[in-house]
């Protein structure tokens, strides 16, 4: 997966979101991300970028200090910025915060392009690299495209590529993480799969205990399962970051919910 490309398209369409909504009108909902507008995606995903790049910068091998506001370079003049603790902001969004986040998005997709994926940087994952960084933030610009582009009328879909990949960095990272962090109860066999329409994958995934298995066509694609859900890559990743419900699926054999206890996820991240 080209990582660097797929991230500068999707900063790129996003920004150019950002810059239509920032018209001096009021800032518009984003309805994937409740209790957000516009200018509060705006700051936080321009706030991971720059959280991210210090990361990288510094080579730390522990989180930097959030409540340190050098971190995130923001410029003396914030009129009319969102407050960082909570929103929706509904005033305009400000052009000076459009700027920021185009600033920071540059310098990030600078060491996506030319860093080392496998320096060694903290993470909030198993995996302690920065080539973790630029799968996640890859990921996480094109979901933020999708939402920015959603507030504003009709989103695009994911590349597929970047869906299907963004498919197994769910059951790889996120699934793992998200039960460590909302102490789910262990596994018992619980079976799932995933079926691209607009391409050849197919995810099967149990939970085992503690441990979420993915296999990928590896010949277990017709065995039961608890749930299956069809439909375009850029559909499944939508649906398992629950910016779109079932029937949005081009196929659904199973009560949906089961995946809300298994492997969804909430937003806004």
């Amino acid at each position: 997966m080209d990582f660097a490309t797929a991230f500068h398209r999707e900063i790129l369409a996003f920004e150019a979101a950002a810059r239509r909504a920032a018209d001096g009108g009021t800032a518009p909902l984003v309805p994937s991300c409740p209790g957000w507008s516009m200018a509060d995606l705006v700051l936080h995903l321009g706030g991971v970028h720059r959280f991210v790049a210090r990361i990288i910068e510094d080579g730390l091998t522990e989180p930097p200090d959030v409540t340190d506001m050098a971190l995130f370079a923001l410029p003396e003049d914030r009129t009319g910025w969102p407050a960082p603790e909570g929103g929706p902001h509904r005033g305009p969004v400000p052009p000076g915060l459009v700027e920021w986040f185009a600033d920071g998005a540059r310098a990030l997709a600078a060491h996506v392009r030319d860093g080392d994926p496998g320096q060694r940087v903290w993470t909030w994952s198993r995996e302690q690299t920065a080539g973790f960084w630029w799968r996640m933030q890859t990921i996480e610009a094109a979901l933020h495209r999708w939402d920015a582009e959603s507030a504003l009328g009709a989103p695009g879909p994911v590349e597929t590529a970047l869906a299907a990949d963004a498919v197994a960095q769910t059951f790889e990272v996120m699934a793992p993480a998200r039960r460590v962090w909302k102490e789910a109860p262990p596994g018992a066999g619980e079976r799932f799969r995933l079926r691209q329409t607009d391409g050849p994958g197919v995810w099967t995934v149990s939970f085992e205990g503690d441990e979420v298995r993915l296999s990928l066509l590896d010949g277990d694609t017709t065995g039961p399962c608890d749930l299956e859900l069809t439909g375009t890559a850029s559909d499944l990743m939508l649906f398992l970051w629950r910016r779109i419900p079932a029937d949005r699926l081009d196929g659904v054999r199973g009560d949906p919910a089961m995946a809300d206890r298994y492997f969804t996820l909430v937003p806004p991240v």
